[in-house]
């Protein structure tokens, strides 16, 4: 980059601090280099920044990047925003210094009941971004929440909390969502999302993508408007994702999902980069460099998610799974199977498995994080226990021939991992297992089998996986390799290749996805469709179309 910014300097602080010591224990000497490096110029540190701007001074718009919330519990929710009257330039076009925010929740959508308010500070170390976490909400209620700074005030937002743990609700209804390349179209999926009704938004991974964007937006092929050149090179340093943050956050399909649901986040590859595994880039990078980047962008997605504050990073480490739970009816396991899992094998893409890919020590969650999962799921008294995370769970064939390959990026280039779960289900005694997952472009509807080698072995829960926002451009109903894969996996009951979102419902008898598909997202205005629907009976699991 050619300017000279704060998180310029953090990062020059790193590669300084790795130079030293060389490359002997390059990948701990980096990651503590970059836990120091990016914990300090925080707030309440000596190099913070100082000193309080006067909100009446800002002359432009800062709400301009929307309103967000996430994460319900029963007594709190969180709340998001970004203070940037120039969202295209670093910092915003605000000075380093912090600005004070006043937020209201209120019943009603004109807030003439109010129910919490407060003031907080946006902090030119987090960019601006306002995290608040307000408590004492009452459990499975809508609220509509403000911010207010100087003279301006933020669109309205909605949210709602989760039911308390021991209600016995009826029922329950997510969306599911992934995969959003603002170059490959527009975020139509995103305005007809807004207007369902949705206790909450899963996104499921791929919030932005690190590649470049150029002048015309790319597929969207502008010819109102012109973006500017830092979009047109990928993401490396913090103030780069930070930039592009700006840019997706700026689409209004987006921010009007946003605006009307609570969304709980998980990321895969893309808001770092392309299929890296843990401490290990997709390229010939130095893995200590890589850590530098992780560092950012892991710093920039907490910045820019509605996130509660153990989601802050550490440096090149976030701990982003965690335990939502919905009442009696669902307990949510959010899984990160990116930060913590062994390099793809046989040098990744769709390779013949084998030994490598079979080594019963690889792992795609970490043993921690699977412990965490298997242990939660012993504690469980949900109906359903539902785990939404990134890449394909269930086997996937590439051909019916007995030299078929699979992904090496998925759940399949680590098949000991997965049975690992699947016992640990098995021992829990979870009965209703879901598994939501993104990733992958298209609309698939799984049964999971206990053994995937044979086809009438026990179905002992069931995957829906979303088809993307935007990337992969419009997509097509019927992808070239549809027929093999429908022959070659007889546990894959749907497959389709054009680009929306799903809609899960979950109640005491069944969970079922309405998989939602446009027409096209290379030009605005398509319109929304439900082209299939497949539901699995409470305590018989097993795929069914309805």
């Amino acid at each position: 980059m050619t300017h000279s910014s704060h998180g310029d300097h953090v990062e020059q602080e790193i590669r300084a601090a790795a130079a030293q010591l060389g490359r002997r224990r390059f990948v701990t000497v980096t990651g503590a280099a970059a836990a120091l490096a990016f914990a300090t110029n925080m707030p309440g540190t000596a190099q913070a920044a100082s000193g309080t701007y006067d909100a009446r001074r800002i002359t432009d718009n800062p709400f301009t990047l929307g309103v967000a919330s996430g994460d319900p519990r029963p007594d709190s929710v969180v709340l998001w925003t970004r203070l940037a009257p120039r969202p295209f330039e670093i910092g915003g076009g605000l000075p380093r210094k912090k600005v004070q925010v006043r937020w209201e929740m209120a019943h009603d959508e004109r807030f003439r009941r109010i129910a919490r308010r407060g003031t907080t500070s946006a902090f030119a170390e987090f960019n601006h971004t306002v995290h608040v976490e307000p408590s004492g909400l009452d459990a499975d209620r809508t609220y509509y929440f403000r911010f207010r700074t100087g003279d301006w005030i933020s669109e309205v937002g909605r949210t709602r909390t989760a039911p308390s743990s021991r209600a016995r609700i009826s029922e329950l209804r997510f969306g599911l969502v992934s995969c959003q390349a603002y170059h490959d179209g527009y975020f139509t999926p995103y305005k007809h999302l807004a207007d369902e009704d949705l206790d909450a938004v899963f996104h499921l991974g791929d919030y932005l993508y690190e590649y470049a964007v150029n002048s015309v937006g790319g597929a969207r092929n502008y010819t109102d408007r012109r973006l500017p050149a830092v979009f047109n090179r990928e993401t490396i340093t913090l103030e780069d994702y930070r930039l592009r943050y700006a840019l997706y956050k700026g689409d209004p399909d987006l921010q009007a999902a946003h605006a009307a649901h609570p969304f709980i986040v998980t990321w895969d590859d893309h808001e770092t980069e392309n299929n890296y595994a843990g401490e290990q880039p997709e390229n010939d990078v130095p893995p200590e460099e890589f850590l530098i980047r992780r560092a950012a962008a892991y710093r920039a997605y907490w910045e820019n998610q509605p996130l509660r504050t153990p989601q802050r990073p550490n440096g090149a480490d976030m701990r982003l799974y965690r335990r939502l739970p919905y009442g009696q009816l669902a307990q949510f396991d959010i899984l990160d199977t990116r930060q913590y899992r062994s390099d793809q094998a046989y040098g990744d893409g769709w390779q013949v498995p084998g030994p490598e890919s079979t080594d019963p020590s690889r792992t795609l969650t970490g043993a921690t994080q699977e412990r965490w999962l298997l242990d939660g799921w012993r504690r469980s008294r949900a109906l359903w226990n539902v785990v939404p995370q990134q890449v394909t769970f269930a086997e996937r064939r590439s051909t019916s021939n007995p030299d078929y390959k699979l992904s090496m990026d998925s759940w399949d280039g680590y098949p000991a991992s997965r049975e690992r779960v699947l016992a640990g289900a098995e021992a829990a005694g979870v009965d209703n297992l879901v598994v939501l997952t993104g990733d992958v472009h298209v609309h698939y509807a799984f049964d999971i089998k206990r053994d995937f080698a044979k086809p009438d072995s026990r179905t002992v829960g069931v995957e829906f996986v979303t088809t993307s926002i935007a990337s992969g451009k419009d997509g097509t109903e019927k992808p070239d390799n549809w027929d093999r894969y429908m022959k070659a996996n007889p546990h894959l009951k749907f497959y389709n290749g054009k680009r929306g979102y799903v809609t899960l419902t979950l109640d005491r008898e069944q969970a079922r996805a309405d998989y939602k598909t446009v027409p096209f997202i290379t030009k605005p205005g398509a319109p929304i469709e439900t082209v299939a629907s497949y539901a699995s009976e409470a305590g018989n699991p097993g795929l069914h179309q309805v």
